[in-house]
């Protein structure tokens, strides 16, 4: 196996610098006049003779993806046809439709058909407005409307579906060839990326056998690119189709690709493998080369094998440099598809939540179509190793390949997608030289989703050209616009940049680049844990009279110094980012994507604390009768003793310091006794930046000893503290028990967590957001999902998949990057954990291997449990550890019981029936409710994070209520006209 090395440069670059690199290679090599002169008879075609009423372009025209209209459609075609049961399909039906006027103000037939349709369907089904008919009209009304609904979806998917099996997408492949010779077609096998080893498993069986019969219909003695071909997913061939798990994945993979390029080999025909995200394309090139050195090897004539590279990548242009190289050392000729890319609001909001300093793809269309331009002439300029092929359905993009290619010679072919961009290539193929490949989806409409509204996403943006084209209202000149120019600034926010001027967003690291992660490693190796002196509960008093003595200076600082002492202590922690991440992977056995997330959240809490504390300790005039002024102003309390948890010995710890320290308030800390090195940083850290250190403090020891004796201290005036409720309890009593002052507790506790899944969601989505809840972090967090609970219609199918996706999770050595569950974090919790697992074993079903219990290493891979009923779960189990049930009926019937639990911190709802999902939320008596995502990884600020009932006491941590609970607040009143009367009047 090859060693990594980065083959490309960042994908986190200015986007101005790449932009205009990239139109100084285009100098001298376009007309683009010249090209929209060309482009120009086509579009006036298409506009003559435009499209029938069921085709893309002209749904996209009524219902644009941009309205209520063209949303509530999208959602019902992405869902209704998974769903199983009637009663929910009556629902998703009633709830997308009721959202929308179809009425619109258009005036050709397929709105006033569609509009008719529409409104004569909802008079038969549930909703807010008027009610139908009660009684079995009314029943069979509902039933027949969802069929009727059903049935269009199926119809529209035949527009984006060729066919549901090889053998009828051929046969519609032929009936397309009579009407124009030119079509080529590239079958694609419809199926998002495997989530199990049977998913792969099923999806390579799909792949040879859509081979083979290519290979029956194609001509071994013609010229292959006149031959059909096969687009393959790797993600789709591999459950773990990740940067982290590359050795696992050459080691797998590659063979079974390879199986296929030697019979795609032997049947002369083309093999392209389909592009993925930003974070797999240094894989797929490893992945790439290891299949490009095989096909040398066994077939060096074979021209037929490929890439798909996407040019809103900024670093397009580099990669088609790496694979033109990569077919030279290989001696080898490639075919290259050259897409604008699928994943671009994936690719934006992936770079906000990891925090990157730029973005990966380009903000602005025009970059892209830029992008495209200069990808396509370095593409016809490798014309001795690579065939290109280009996929747009932009027709002045069109004229300038023709053009571009026709000056050097270079042969090319064009793409599009089945469905779109008819009319285009009706009128370019008239030109008996140019031949256009159909990329052609190909298996059921129910798996054509995500397909279908990626694409939809794509081309019915108000800025793509499909959807420009349909609008006449959009002139010629400016359809033909030339893209060749700059735009200095992105047009988005940059990541950094998300939150506003006043809070830089923090800074994080994309693991999936491996100088990244070299830099990681070199940390790891230099970092070792700090031993920190332990503290006795004869330590708390003097403690206690250092932090009371230094108080009144503290507090009679600004707000404004203060909280610039946070800043200083942010900008610090990022800088030091690398080596407080290995430090939490040493001491808190955090595996690394769990490190640097966890750095992040301590950065955000210090930056957004220090915001709100010059937000909120400002005097506040207070409205009253004239000749008096009241003003409310908050004050710190005095010394706190804020008590943190191991699972989070960074974030919390610092939040928690954080959050007293800018309100005015000593602060006595006490870390988990299983995670002091890293809370002691934190403390050095915020020293460094300005911290007296008697107004911050470190007492490290055991909670029932010298936690203990801190929270009964006479003098300490508050007590804020994440754990267990068992012992936020045992705080309680204490305070309680005190003499003097009534002192406030902040509690955040644990929770049994409950995720409801009804049979609209989707079974992927809904089995990634479970394990990435579930049992990330080994289950250690406290809001961990604990309790899954799924309708009963698609509870069969769900179990298989989590089942499957559970056992290609990876227990380990949580510094190796392949580790997806590291070790619970010691003895006593691994024997606890124990415990519960045999008594799970004997009361409910287990869906998971048994494990061998090992104690040194304290590894608990996924366990997972079916109980009868969402009732039986009454006790939280801190560890990766799930119990499932299932439910039918009224979803409103299962919040109740899960509210009758008791505990409220989150909650997980997967549906597309948006009146649900705010039903539900309202109903619930949970703090953080998550719907259609996972569970996990409150952002600061975004998610403000805390519960209710057993979870805690609130106010929320990273929230705009947290800090006032710290604060004492006084009312001043002064009556201003004591002295000689009220001048305010008299002005």
């Amino acid at each position: 196996m090859s060693p990594e090395h980065q083959r490309l440069p960042s994908p986190y670059r200015p986007e101005a610098a790449i932009v205009a690199d990239r139109l100084e290679t285009l100098q001298g090599s376009l007309d683009w006049d010249a090209a929209a002169r060309d482009a120009a008879p086509w579009v006036e075609a298409v506009r003559r003779h435009p499209p029938p009423f069921w085709a893309m372009e002209s749904l996209l025209k009524e219902y644009p993806i941009s309205s209520a209209e063209g949303l509530a459609l999208m959602r019902l075609a992405e869902a209704l046809l998974r769903v199983p049961d009637a009663e929910t399909a009556i629902a998703l039906t009633a709830d997308q439709l009721s959202r929308a006027d179809f009425a619109g103000s258009a005036d050709s037939a397929l709105a006033r058909l569609s509009h008719s349709a529409i409104t004569l369907s909802k008079r038969f089904l549930p909703g807010d407005g008027a009610q139908p008919e009660g009684g079995l009209f009314a029943r069979l009304g509902a039933r027949t409307v969802v069929a009727a609904t059903l049935r269009a979806v199926q119809l529209l998917g035949r527009q984006f579906v060729l066919g549901q099996d090889i053998g009828e997408a051929m046969d519609e492949a032929r009936e397309a060839r009579r009407r124009q010779p030119q079509l080529r077609f590239s079958y694609d096998m419809l199926g998002e990326g495997a989530r199990t080893a049977e998913d792969a498993r099923r999806y390579f069986a799909h792949y040879e056998q859509a081979i083979a019969a290519i290979a029956a219909a194609a001509d071994p003695s013609a010229p292959l690119p006149r031959n059909d071909g096969i687009s393959i997913k790797l993600s789709a061939l591999h459950p773990r189709y990740e940067a982290l798990q590359r050795e696992r994945v050459l080691q797998e993979l590659v063979p079974r690709v390879a199986r296929l390029c030697e019979q795609a080999a032997r049947a002369n025909i083309n093999l392209t493998i389909d592009a993925e995200e930003v974070d797999r394309l240094e894989l797929s090139l490893d992945v790439f080369e290891a299949l490009a050195a095989h096909v040398a090897a066994t077939h060096p004539q074979w021209q037929g094998f490929g890439l798909a590279l996407q040019a809103y990548q900024t670093r397009a242009l580099e990669l088609i440099a790496e694979v033109a190289a990569i077919g030279r050392r290989h001696g080898i000729r490639l075919m290259c598809r050259l897409v604008k890319g699928a994943y671009w609001d994936a690719e934006i909001k992936r770079a906000q939540e990891l925090g990157l300093a730029h973005y990966p793809v380009y903000t602005h269309k025009h970059h892209t179509d830029i992008s495209y331009l200069a990808c396509a002439r370095a593409l016809l300029e490798a014309q001795d190793v690579i065939f290109p092929q280009f996929a747009t359905h932009n027709a002045g993009t069109i004229a300038a390949i023709v053009q571009m290619a026709r000056r050097n010679g270079a042969p090319f072919e064009l793409q599009r997608l089945h469905g779109m961009g008819e009319g285009i290539y009706r009128e370019v193929l008239k030109d008996g030289s140019l031949a256009c490949r159909v990329y052609a989806p190909v298996g059921q409409h129910r798996d054509l989703l995500a397909y279908l509204v990626r694409r939809l996403l794509e081309n019915g943006a108000n800025s793509s050209f499909v959807h420009q084209l349909a609008d006449e209202s959009v002139g010629l000149d400016q359809l033909l616009e030339s893209p060749l120019h700059l735009a200095p600034e992105p047009s988005l926010p940059l990541p950094p940049d998300l939150y506003g001027p006043r809070r830089r967003n923090s800074h994080g690291l994309d693991l999936a680049v491996p100088a990244v992660r070299a830099q990681l490693e070199q940390a790891f190796a230099a970092a070792s844990v700090p031993a920190i002196p332990g503290s006795a509960p004869e330590d708390v008093v003097p403690a206690v009279d250092r932090a009371v003595a230094a108080w009144p200076a503290w507090e009679r600082r600004s707000a404004e110094d203060r909280a610039l002492i946070l800043r200083h202590a942010a900008d610090a922690m990022e800088g030091e980012l690398p080596r407080l991440c290995a430090l939490l992977v040493k001491e808190g056995f955090k595996c690394w994507g769990d490190a640097v997330a966890e750095v992040r959240e301590a950065v955000d809490f210090l930056r957004f604390y220090a915001n709100e504390a010059e937000r909120i300790l400002q005097p506040a005039t207070l409205p009253g009768p004239t000749g008096e002024s009241n003003v409310l102003r908050l004050t710190g309390r005095g010394t706190w003793a804020c008590i943190s948890p191991w699972n989070f010995p960074l974030a919390i710890f610092t939040g928690q310091v954080a959050a007293a320290l800018v309100t005015g308030n000593c602060v006595i800390a006490k870390p988990a006794e299983q995670t002091p090195g890293i809370a002691a940083e934190a403390v050095r850290l915020l020293h460094a930046a300005g911290v007296p250190h008697p107004v911050l403090q470190l007492l490290h020891g055991a909670g029932e000893t010298v936690g203990a004796a801190l929270v009964a201290e006479p003098r300490i005036a508050g007590v804020v503290f994440t754990g267990s409720t068992q012992v936020a309890k045992i705080i309680q009593r204490t305070l309680a028990a005190k003499d003097g002052p009534i002192v406030p507790l902040i509690a955040e506790t644990g929770g049994i967590n409950a995720m409801l899944v009804d049979s609209t969601a989707l079974p992927e989505q809904v089995v990634d957001a479970v394990v990435q809840s579930a049992f990330r972090s080994a289950g250690q967090r406290c809001s961990a999902l604990r309790l899954l609970v799924v309708h009963e219609a698609i509870a069969d199918g769900v179990i298989r998949m989590l089942q499957g996706a559970a056992g290609e999770l990876v227990a380990g050595d949580p510094s190796q990057w392949r580790t997806d569950v590291g070790p619970v974090i010691d003895g006593e919790a691994f024997a606890n954990l124990q415990r519960h697992v045999r008594r799970l074993q004997a009361e409910a079903k287990p869906l998971l291997p048994e494990s061998e219990p090992d104690e040194a290493t304290r590894l608990l891979p996924p366990q997972a449990f079916e109980v009868a009923a969402v009732e039986q779960v009454r006790h939280e189990i801190f560890g990766p550890v799930l119990h499932v049930a299932r439910w039918s009926g009224d979803p409103q019937a299962v919040i109740h019981a899960i509210n009758r639990i008791g505990y409220g911190l989150t909650l997980g709802i997967q549906t597309r029936i948006d009146s649900r999902a705010e039903a539900l939320a309202r109903e619930a008596r949970i703090g953080n409710v998550y719907v259609n995502r996972n569970m996990i990884g409150a952002v600061v600020g975004v998610q403000p994070f805390g519960g209710e009932g057993m979870s805690g006491t609130g106010p929320k941590a990273g929230g705009p209520n947290y800090l006032a609970r710290f604060c004492a607040e006084q009312t001043v009143t002064i009556n201003t006209a004591a002295a000689g009367g009220n001048v305010a009047l008299l002005a």
